[in-house]
């Protein structure tokens, strides 16, 4: 059965890849990006695969929570239901680093605003649906101050924080749905891709990128993710497995995803 699936930042990187994987299945997709002409040279590079389904596109700046409200407020008028959500887009080196309001891109783009989106489509996703979010190996104990944008991180070391505040956020939503709502899953799709993320970060051309687009294209669709809510999968080991210890901690996981509440509630 073929789904209806929405992946952000869908015009580069993994996520081009995961899309590609996806429409060759005949899924109907929404590619999710920030530039329109990018958007549209991806989506015609997919309607001349052959078998492929609907291709529809959904432009959206997930670095401005406003945007990534309104861009949730227009698919939400126009779709019938979402069945996956795969929340891909991602950022480790910007310059400026810091949005207007003064936080920290890493955490805007890469915790808030998968958060923020997913909370906004929930009433699209139905009960078997998944909510697939992009963990990381890179992962480190989260500075509440610093996802407040009030300390100033180095480029790794907000890209992990910022991986395993989501990684924690999304269990405490596979928490509050239950085993009756959709799967919220975290995941890291491989180390070291060859995404221009990991070309710009690390000076590497980087690991087959199709890695990790079968494991998100497993994550959304393959009943060995059907109860997987909460759960956090590495594929560097190619398993299930529990993320940074600092998860662990009960208080300081709760008070991450506290923070991060608080920080998209008014778009709510």
């Amino acid at each position: 059965m073929t789904k209806t699936i929405l992946i952000t930042g869908a015009t580069d990187g993994l996520g081009h890849a995961t899309a590609t994987h996806l429409a060759k299945q005949g899924h109907a997709l929404l590619l999710h990006g920030r530039n329109v002409k990018k958007l549209a040279i991806t989506a015609e590079e997919l309607r001349a695969l052959p078998g492929v389904g609907v291709i529809g596109t959904v432009r959206g700046d997930l670095s401005d929570l406003d945007d990534v409200a309104k861009m949730a407020e227009g698919l939400l008028a126009e779709q019938g239901g979402i069945d996956v959500l795969i929340n891909n887009a991602g950022v480790l080196k910007a310059d400026p680093a810091t949005t207007a309001r003064g936080e920290d891109l890493r955490f805007v783009v890469n915790t808030f605003a998968p958060a923020l989106l997913s909370r906004l489509l929930l009433p699209a996703i139905p009960a078997e649906g998944r909510l697939v979010h992009l963990s990381s190996a890179a992962q480190a104990p989260v500075d509440l101050a610093a996802m407040a944008g009030e300390r100033p991180l180095e480029a790794m070391e907000a890209y992990a924080q910022s991986k395993l505040a989501l990684t924690m956020w999304s269990a405490a939503l596979a928490r509050e749905l239950g085993p009756d709502g959709p799967v919220t899953v975290a995941v890291n799709p491989g180390s070291l891709l060859a995404t221009k993320m990991v070309k710009q970060g690390f000076g590497v051309a980087g690991n087959d990128i199709g890695i990790g687009a079968e494991i998100l294209s497993r994550a959304a669709l393959s009943a060995d993710f059907a109860e997987a809510s909460g759960l956090y999968f590495d594929n560097d080991s190619g398993r299930f497995a529990a993320p940074h210890s600092a998860a662990a901690d009960k208080t300081k996981a709760a008070a991450v995803v506290a923070a991060i509440e608080k920080r998209i509630a008014e778009y709510l």
